[in-house]
């Protein structure tokens, strides 16, 4: 089984920016958390830290593409160092704005501030994985070892950050994600020789344009799963309480993340013959389908089970929807690509967090778990539905004739 992981990480750079590209996203699952520890603890109001955290959700999705396009336009390494700067900037403008007790709505600016400059640094390491991968059929296992990544961050950081702010210092926690951002993202960027070639487009690509015709549904797509992981979240949140074992929360969403993080490593093992669309559309609906048992249960154990069976299809599922997105997007906005589908996910947390709580407040946490559930089919039912997320870009859309991940690069 490693030795496809080893051909992958024995690439020349390929170890070195996927490792700092871990330490680099620590702040995506640390720092929302961080603001919600720090300001409830110094102003003892959660509508307040939930205002906060939420101005640095929406200005990162606001301006994510944004940034995505300036780093496709000159190059990680001219605007990620800007972009940590700015981000850093905001978070210590903020985490000061607190401490000092300064008045609304200077903590929600700052926050929005370190919000928007965040570092798009998932979308710029897959980005080079397409460059360093010599053999095309290597590149599930490249991204299957970053949707590892990715469930470890989300493991750790907000273990880290809660065990930070609670045991240590309310400062602690997000201050750790600050020099965590900061120290990957330099290391990064400094590996200059796995960085895409900035500003390359054919005259086709400068015509044409993106394929929206496969990205807008994927991005339907994704504002579902969004909604499921929020709303799973926070109605095992409220499952727990319930129970009276609130504590045990965490350890259910661990056991969850661990069924994900087990399923990226076999998926990265693999030779996978389906193509990337049809094991999009496949993990989708067994997202879904994986969801519906959760209203009819109501012990500990067999939930954990239930969802530890459901992560089994998270892994799988973003692994496709990179490969969908690296056959199909011109290779000079390939990081827009990437993160048009990240910002439509991050976008679905929110509303599908805020509408199981909703449910939960009138029906109890079992029955909220169906909101999750029905996200998922529905996403299932849009990616099903569109004939045209299977196809590829023609061979025209790529200078020289290249491939749609940019190999000749």
């Amino acid at each position: 089984m490693l030795t496809t992981y080893r051909r992958v990480l024995g690439l020349p750079g390929a170890l070195v920016f996927s490792l700092s590209g871990l330490v680099a996203r620590l702040p995506i699952s640390m720092v929302g958390l961080g603001i919600v520890l720090l300001v409830s603890t110094r102003t003892g109001s959660y509508s307040l830290a939930g205002s906060v955290s939420a101005a640095f959700v929406i200005a990162n999705a606001l301006c994510a593409l944004v940034q995505a396009r300036l780093i496709d336009r000159f190059g990680q390494s001219r605007v990620l160092p800007f972009c940590v700067v700015a981000s850093t900037a905001g978070l210590v403008a903020m985490m000061a704005a607190v401490e000092r007790d300064v008045p609304v709505p200077w903590p929600h600016l700052c926050a929005a501030v370190a919000g928007a400059a965040m570092p798009q640094i998932g979308a710029c390491v897959r980005a080079r994985w397409t460059r360093v991968v010599p053999d095309r059929s290597l590149l599930p296992t490249a991204f299957a070892f970053e949707a590892v990544v990715d469930e470890t961050v989300f493991m750790v950081g907000p273990t880290l950050v809660s065990l930070l702010a609670t045991a240590w210092h309310p400062l602690a926690g997000l201050g750790t994600a600050v020099v965590a951002g900061v120290l990957g993202t330099s290391v990064l960027v400094s590996q200059r020789g796995t960085e895409p070639v900035p500003g390359r487009r054919s005259r086709h690509e400068a015509t044409a344009g993106m394929p929206w015709a496969v990205l807008a549904p994927l991005t339907v797509c994704a504002l579902a799963m969004g909604v499921l992981f929020g709303g799973t979240e926070v109605a095992t949140v409220a499952f727990s309480e319930e129970a009276g074992h609130t504590g045990l929360s965490g350890v259910l969403l661990a056991v969850w993340a661990l069924g994900s993080l087990l399923s990226g490593v076999v998926t990265g093992a693999m030779s996978l013959r389906a193509s990337s669309a049809t094991r999009f559309r496949r993990g989708l609906l067994s997202m879904g389908l994986v969801m519906v048992p959760l209203p009819f249960v109501h012990g500990f154990v067999l939930l954990a089970f239930v969802l530890f069976l459901g992560g089994f299809a998270v892994s799988p599922t973003l692994i496709a929807s990179t490969g969908v997105i690296e056959e199909v997007v011109p290779s000079g906005r390939l990081t827009e690509g990437m993160t048009m589908f990240t910002t439509g996910l991050a976008a679905g947390v929110a509303p599908g967090a805020a509408l199981v709580g909703v449910v939960v407040d009138a029906h109890g946490a079992s029955t909220a778990y169906w909101v999750g559930a029905g996200a998922g089919l529905l996403g299932a039912a849009v990616a099903y539905g569109v004939s045209r997320l299977s196809r590829p870009v023609p061979a025209a859309v790529i200078e020289g004739g290249s491939s749609p991940s940019g190999s000749s690069s």
